[in-house]
């Protein structure tokens, strides 16, 4: 392994002259907000290393010039956790990024498909997963334990030139540019303390209810980042939901709820979140948040989604693309209640001319669904 900042700068040296670099990384975060880097693996067409982040005085500098590197595709496997590590580290997005998970599906090799099954498929080798639990934060590691970790990127290359060409031959390389726009976004990773209430279960309405949820949520969040713990180890979702309904205004009306541990009204966050929930009533009810309103579903929209649905199934035969890419079934339901109205990824960009426009035909009545020798097939009328 990679111990030193000089012998890292090399490598990286080295790494930087190739056209692409593969990339995985090992981390923890069951105890933490934020994941704590244990391994960084890469590999180039000539050259496979191992870093060791936790090394006494390496200096990680090198990698994250490599990761800024524009003139080198940075190639990684379901790369969101990855990318959020080197956003968190180095406070950057890895640019230009190439996902195999994403461009498998756009290639036709089904929904999410894991970096085993990829690499079953595209090389006959099955992986060894034994090693998959492992501690990385413990030293020293076995051999068999970086030959476990070093496999997820060694052969990522031939996965990943598998699937470039994939791309190329088919024309689609530009619908995968489109997709790691999302994942080259700062947005993506960068989420606002004020905007976290929106990744819980909409499970309330009221827009009182709502404006307490988002305030003590924005609370909980930035509790989570300054002591760097589990979101879960401040303040549990369904305390959250409770205490929006209840709406507890001092110390006496928080202790009576039941998701709120015995004792904890006293306390110091106990203090916070009635100030939180104060503020958030406080506030004039213009700046209150609102609960998404789904259109009124047209009558017969429920059969219109189940027709969509079918026409998206053999959208997606005949194109070689997951299904999963092309729509969703919210994106459905869209657009059988508002038509071209629908704002959805659906109607977007490639998804649209491979989909969306025959998807708003079949519900304008303007194509077919039909049975031609035990097959479905859809027709323009």
């Amino acid at each position: 392994m990679i111990e030193t900042t000089a012998a890292l700068e090399e490598a990286c040296r080295q790494l930087a002259q190739s056209e692409f670099v593969t990339i995985d990384t090992e981390f923890l975060r069951e105890t933490t907000f934020w994941p704590e880097l244990c391994l960084i693996q890469m590999a180039s067409p000539d050259l496979e290393v191992i870093v060791d982040p936790l090394a006494k005085g390496i200096d990680l500098a090198p990698f994250f010039a490599l990761m800024a590197d524009t003139n080198v595709v940075k190639v990684f496997h379901a790369a969101r956790q990855d990318i959020e590590i080197v956003f968190h580290l180095g406070n950057l997005i890895p640019h230009p990024i190439f996902d195999t998970q994403v461009a498998a599906m756009v290639c036709g090799f089904g929904d999410s498909v894991s970096y085993d099954q990829l690499v079953q498929k595209v090389k006959g080798v099955a992986l060894d997963k034994s090693s998959r639990f492992t501690d990385w934060s413990r030293r020293p590691l076995s051999e068999k334990q970086l030959d476990y970790a070093l496999a997820d990127v060694t052969h990522l290359r031939d996965v990943y030139l598998k699937l470039k060409a994939e791309l190329e031959r088919e024309g689609r390389a530009g619908w995968l540019t489109e997709e790691m726009a999302v994942l080259e976004s700062r947005e993506t990773y960068d989420l606002h303390p004020d905007d976290a209430w929106q990744r819980l279960k909409m499970r309330l309405k009221k827009p009182q209810e709502l404006a307490v949820m988002r305030s003590v949520t924005a609370w909980r969040e930035r509790e989570a980042r300054n002591r760097n713990v589990p979101r879960s180890r401040v303040l549990k979702d369904d305390a959250i939901y409770e205490i929006a309904q209840q709406q507890p205004k001092d110390s006496e009306a928080l202790g009576r709820l039941r998701t709120v541990p015995k004792g904890w009204e006293r306390s110091s966050s106990g203090t916070a979140i009635i100030d939180a929930v104060n503020a958030a009533l406080a506030l004039p009810k213009s700046e209150w948040p609102q609960a998404h309103r789904h259109s009124h579903a047209p009558e017969g929209a429920a059969a219109a989604v189940e027709l969509l649905k079918v026409l998206l199934r053999l959208t997606s035969e005949k194109h070689g693309v997951a299904a999963k890419m092309i729509a969703n079934s919210e994106d459905l339901d869209k657009i059988a209640a508002d038509g071209e109205a629908a704002d959805v990824p659906a109607m977007h960009g490639w998804r649209r001319e491979l989909f969306g426009d025959a998807a708003l035909k079949l519900i304008e009545g303007h194509v077919a669904l039909r049975f031609v020798g035990k097959k479905v097939e859809a027709v323009e009328l």
